[in-house]
C-alpha cells in the first residue's frame, strides 16, 4: 500500500509541519509547498514558476517534476481540458500515473481563497484556479473526475483539510488513511462522461490548451462536468 501526500499552498498546509512521516510513503509538493517541510520527495511546478522560488539544493532522493513529466501523465487520463488546468489536479494525475498509489491525500489544495493578506501559507498569492480558464469552470467536477479515475485504479482520493473546499472528495485524517478505500461512484454515469469526452475530442497533446481555446465549446465542457458530478454524487454528499 502506497500513500501519497500532496501539499498545496493553502494557509492550512502548515498543519503538515507537525505530522509524522508515517503514514505517508511519498510527499509531493506543488510550487512553493516544498518549503512546508524538508522531507518532500518530489516538487511539481509549471514552466513559469519563478526561479527565485525554487529550491536551490536538492537531497539525493528529491526530484523536480516538470511539464516534460506531467503533460504525458495528464494526457494519459484524457488531457488538460477534461482533467483541469490547475496544478492540484495535475499533481493528482501525475501521482496516479507515476506512483500507482493506494491513497492520494491532499492538504492545502482547497482552492478557496479568504479575503485579506493571508491567501496562501507564505502570505499573499495569486488565486490561480479562479482565473478565467475554460478548464476550470467547475473545480468540483474536476475533483470528481480525478476521484473516479483513481477509484478505477483502486486508489482512494481524500482531503485532509477541515476547511471549506472546492474538492468534493471524502475527508480523512492521517490516522485513518491506512483504512481508506476508493469512493463509490455511478459507473454508468462515468461511462457517459467518458463517451462525451471522446465525442468532443478536446485533447491537446502539447498540454498548451489555451492556444486552442477557440475550438472548445464551454457548453460541451459544462455538460461533461455535469456527468462527472452526477457520477460522484454519492461520494460528494459525504465530503
Amino acid at each position: 500500500m502506497t500513500t501519497v501526500l500532496i501539499l498545496g499552498s493553502g494557509p492550512n498546509v502548515v498543519a503538515a509541519r507537525s505530522w509524522a512521516r508515517v503514514p505517508f510513503d511519498h510527499i509531493l509538493a506543488i510550487n512553493n509547498a516544498w518549503a512546508v517541510r524538508p522531507d518532500w520527495d518530489d516538487l511539481i511546478h509549471p514552466e513559469d514558476f519563478p526561479v527565485d522560488r525554487r529550491p536551490t539544493e536538492l537531497a539525493p532522493a528529491q526530484r523536480i517534476i516538470t511539464a516534460e513529466d506531467f503533460v504525458p501523465a495528464q494526457n494519459a487520463f484524457g488531457g488538460f481540458v477534461y482533467a483541469g488546468g490547475t496544478m492540484s489536479f495535475t499533481a493528482g494525475y501525475w501521482a496516479l500515473h507515476a506512483l500507482r498509489p493506494s491513497v492520494i491525500a491532499f492538504l492545502g489544495c482547497d482552492m478557496v481563497y479568504p479575503k485579506g493578506p493571508q491567501t496562501h501559507f507564505y502570505g499573499k498569492g495569486e488565486p490561480d484556479p479562479l482565473r478565467r480558464d475554460i478548464t476550470l469552470r467547475s473545480l468540483e467536477a474536476k475533483s470528481a473526475r480525478l476521484m473516479i479515475e483513481a477509484a478505477d485504479m483502486d486508489c482512494a482520493v481524500v482531503n485532509l483539510s477541515t476547511d471549506p473546499s472546492r474538492l468534493i472528495v471524502p475527508r480523512s485524517t492521517p490516522a485513518t488513511l491506512r483504512h481508506q478505500r476508493p469512493a463509490p461512484f455511478d459507473r454508468a454515469a462515468a461511462a457517459r462522461a467518458r463517451a462525451a469526452e471522446s465525442a468532443a475530442d478536446y485533447m491537446v497533446p502539447s498540454g498548451r490548451y489555451w492556444l486552442e481555446e477557440d475550438r472548445f465549446d464551454p457548453a460541451v465542457i459544462d455538460r461533461i462536468d455535469a456527468l462527472w458530478l452526477a457520477a460522484a454524487a454519492q461520494a460528494a454528499r459525504a465530503a
